[in-house]
């Protein structure tokens, strides 16, 4: 789905369709060649091409619209030579819908002690056999040129958020750099979108400056990154805003490894379209439900005898044909288990995000928020930090009185 721009053909349209009239909440159509993607979306995340007790046609029947693969493990194994082969990530797992691949820069913080940074790139030890990988610019994009993906990340030079001093600065001027040859490198401009990420740390004037590099650049979309990694709530939040805030508007914004529907809700008010993490899908698999009040744990012995649904709100296969007792009875022993509730929570998320569309496309967001807090939180008790960055576009929820983190 391309649309021309003059004579060159631009792989990604984005239109907003609405806009919240108090915050930077908007929704909009996201046109990539593979599928037309509503933001705000959540994107489930595929590792290595799949997710752990769900198939793509499941995500589909779910109306899951795009799902991140993992550049570095699937660069590893089965590696991109295979991935041309066939002729890319779409055709080797038969997902017909939209696909975004991260770079392999998160591995520089999740594998660092395996891992090597210099300018030249990241020299891994592999984790399956030790062996060297140096993982460059130009070797990210050539992964993932070939695992074909309808977005792809740059390679960006990544510190743990909580991480001061030189290190932050270094690695915020290195993205940019390594920013500039991965367009250089980039073989499949037509049917592939780099999209750069925000770096910078928790240091304000760093994350403007990260920002405002980037977008000189002639890219059709921005990630903001480093977040989300032990920072506190409030340094978090601020950091989105002010990325935000510099961002251009007629581009879509994606936050990256976010998935916590409470920051999912409030970041969307701060004006982001796009979000992905393994929360609801990793939290299945420890037997954990999400609901509008939390989650439940079904492996408490307070549901051995809870016959109602998981959710009686849900229209989800899960919550259709079974009931809390039976999940907490095989929750420990059958994977089935793990397979129910994966179906259960990625439909939850599916359906906050379409709350969130509907409410923005009517003008009610505000409500829509208001709302969702007080499921969340009956006392009405709400986290500061939820108020503070609420209150920093204008939305100002009723509530109690507040709370710290």
């Amino acid at each position: 789905m391309t649309i021309r721009m003059g004579t060159k053909t631009k792989p990604l349209a984005f239109q907003i369709l609405a806009e919240c009239s108090i915050s930077k909440a908007r929704t909009s159509l996201l046109e990539l060649p593979h599928h037309t993607v509503e933001t705000p979306v959540f994107m489930p995340v595929g590792t290595q091409g799949t997710m752990k007790g769900i198939l793509p046609q499941q995500l589909e029947k779910l109306d899951c619209q795009i799902i991140l693969g993992n550049t570095y493990h699937l660069g590893t194994r089965p590696g991109p030579e295979l991935m041309a082969k066939v002729g890319g990530l779409h055709k080797f797992m038969n997902w017909k819908r939209a696909l975004l691949t991260d770079s392999g820069g998160f591995q520089m913080v999740s594998l660092l002690k395996l891992a090597t940074i210099t300018e030249e790139g990241v020299n891994f030890s592999s984790p399956f056999d030790g062996s060297p990988c140096m993982l460059t610019p130009e070797r990210s994009i050539e992964i993932q040129n070939a695992i074909g993906a309808d977005i792809i990340m740059q390679l960006d030079d990544v510190v743990k958020t909580t991480t001061t001093g030189p290190r932050v600065e270094e690695a915020m001027h290195r993205t940019t750099r390594w920013l500039d040859r991965c367009i250089a490198a980039h073989k499949n401009p037509e049917t592939q979108n780099i999209f750069p990420i925000v770096q910078g740390g928790l240091d304000p004037e760093l994350r403007q400056q990260s920002a405002k590099l980037h977008v000189e650049r002639n890219v059709n979309g921005f990630a903001v990154g480093g977040l989300s990694g032990g920072e506190s709530k409030d340094e978090f939040w601020r950091a989105v805003h002010l990325s935000t805030d510099i961002l251009p508007k007629d581009k879509p914004r994606y936050l990256m490894g976010v998935g916590f529907a409470l920051d999912l809700v409030v970041c969307c008010a701060l004006g982001i379209d796009m979000f992905d993490c393994v929360f609801p899908t990793r939290t299945a698999r420890f037997g954990c439900a999400l609901v509008d009040s939390g989650q439940l744990n079904l492996k408490q012995q307070k549901y051995a005898a809870d016959f109602a649904p998981i959710d009686k709100n849900c229209d989800c296969s899960t919550c259709q044909r079974y009931t809390r007792a039976f999940l907490h009875t095989i929750v420990k022993i059958e994977s089935s288990a793990c397979q129910m509730l994966t179906i259960h929570n990625l439909a939850y998320q599916m359906r906050l995000m379409r709350g969130i569309r509907g409410s923005i496309k009517e003008d009610r967001f505000p409500q829509f928020v208001q709302d969702f807090l007080d499921k969340l939180y009956p006392d009405r008790n709400f986290p500061t930090w939820v108020c503070d960055a609420l209150s920093a576009v204008n939305v100002n929820v009723d509530r109690k009185e507040s709370k710290d983190d």
